[in-house]
């Protein structure tokens, strides 16, 4: 590997300024086209590690404004993966040691050896490059295990994905809105797990379901005493969260109470535990998720304008299925393959018959009412394809909208029961289509399966259904 023609750029770090000239001097004629940026003090690293994308550092121990160890942990927890090197004197090398338990890479000592540390760097930047190159294969992997769940290729699925990529660069706080299973929380996670912030956890919170006095305790903590029965500690899940993302799913249903707490908490960046003495800083990227219409809800008092406006920096919403029509193929594929794994069968498929009734129906539960109905067609039907008389099940039908049926039929005056009329006529009609079929195909029930859209399986249990009719 040729690491001297790489675009590197290492930081050394030393309170010496003449040594900082001479180790500059000395490594830009063995690491030609190499980037070297140099800090006399340990704020000015740190500050240089922030701003600019280091690959190496090579850093003394002993500095008057903050000694290496301290550096090292400020530099690992800006950057988990830097590859450090520790400078130090022979008298120091316990020192050294302890550094590399907490995370150096490795140590050289002064006077230098050239050759020593030519090597250590060598090796460094080597560690480094194998490192990068497996985070960025994590990240490509991660990618697509975050978007696994969001199907689609419309033009309004592909604007969703364009603009969770473009959020979750950044530290802002999201609102999410949008109808009951349109995928409001897969939308949060796939923004998490693509964010910086990744490694860390997402805490969601259905905020309605806590009782409001309880939201305030499970949202920001409590300590011992604070109430009745508070016998020990509560961490709050701001707390939880620090570092990563909270998701307040359904914040329309927050009460007004607790508006006020929360918008105080996303102003300051801060949180106080019932019975605190002080309020404390969290680091918490902050989304909410909501399907009401919280412009009315502030207008009739029942949400606070100053949180919504907080909430409201930047907002996605996300799509019915009606709008997404041309998905639904893709998403019928999509919760079938999940639904086999879930219950270990055989892959199974839906024909292009069924593929229509799917696009027909109109799915006023969105998404995820999808979801569950694919899963019970996965269950009911008998064979690998999926049809559309395997669409009806538990006396759910999967026809297309506005097929109501009288609730019975009136024979000579007289009114049949619903189920027995549709039994009947179902009969009937199943009976002359057969008949028909069989007469066309000459009784070849193979060819009459093909002509039918049936497999022979299916058609020959009709068969044996309707010969106990005759």
């Amino acid at each position: 590997m040729n690491l001297c023609n790489l675009p590197l750029r290492l930081l050394i770090v030393d309170d010496e300024e003449d040594m900082l000239k001479g180790l500059k001097r000395t490594l830009a004629l063995d690491f030609k086209g190499m980037d070297i940026l140099t800090a006399a003090r340990a704020q000015e690293a740190l500050h240089l590690v922030e701003k600019e994308s280091v690959d190496l550092v090579l850093t003394d121990i002993r500095m008057p404004d903050m000694d290496g160890l301290e550096l090292l942990r400020r530099l690992l927890k800006i950057d988990p993966w830097l590859t450090v090197i520790m400078m130090t004197a022979y008298g120091s090398i316990e020192l050294a040691v302890e550094a590399m338990k907490r995370g150096a890479y490795d140590f050289v000592t002064k006077p230098f050896d050239k050759e020593v540390l030519l090597r250590t760097i060598h090796k460094a930047l080597e560690r480094n490059s194998l490192i990068r190159e497996n985070l960025s294969l994590q990240r490509q992997v991660g990618e697509r295990a975050a978007l696994k769940n969001l199907v689609g290729q419309s033009p309004p699925m592909r604007r969703l994905l364009e603009t969770i990529h473009a959020l979750a660069r950044t530290n802002y706080t999201v609102l999410i809105r949008g109808e009951n299973g349109t995928g409001k929380e897969l939308v949060a996670r796939a923004i998490h797990e693509l964010s910086p912030r990744r490694g860390r956890p997402l805490v969601t919170v259905n905020c309605p379901a806590i009782p409001e006095h309880l939201l305030e305790s499970e949202l920001f903590g409590h300590k011992k005493g604070a109430f009745t029965n508070a016998d020990a500690d509560h961490r709050g899940l701001f707390d939880e969260a620090d570092g990563g993302s909270l998701l307040l799913d359904e914040i329309g249903d927050v009460p007004v109470s607790i508006q006020t707490k929360l918008l105080r908490a996303l102003q300051e960046q801060e949180i106080k535990p019932l019975g605190a003495a002080r309020p404390y800083r969290v680091d918490v990227r902050i989304m909410a998720s909501t399907n009401q219409d919280l412009e009315e809800k502030i207008r009739d008092r029942l949400f606070r304008e100053g949180l919504f406006y907080r909430l409201n920096v930047v907002t996605i919403r996300t799509p019915m299925l009606q709008e997404i029509r041309e998905d639904i193929p893709l998403l019928v594929s999509h919760f079938t393959q999940a639904a086999c794994r879930e219950m270990d069968v055989p892959l199974k498929k839906f024909s292009a018959a069924a593929l229509e009734v799917m696009m027909a129906r109109p799915w006023p539960g969105n998404i995820r009412e999808m979801q569950n109905f694919v899963r019970r067609a996965v269950v009911f039907s008998p064979e690998n394809i999926i049809r559309p008389e395997d669409l009806e099940f538990s006396g759910e039908t999967a026809g297309p909208p506005n097929t109501a049926q009288p609730e019975g039929e009136i024979l000579g005056g007289k009114i049949e029961p619903y189920k027995v009329a549709k039994e009947r006529l179902v009969n009937d009609f199943t009976s002359r289509y057969v008949a028909d079929l069989l007469e066309k195909t000459q009784g070849n029930i193979t060819r009459a399966a093909e002509l039918s859209g049936l497999s022979r399986v299916a058609l020959q249990k009709i068969l044996r259904r309707l010969s106990g009719y005759s």
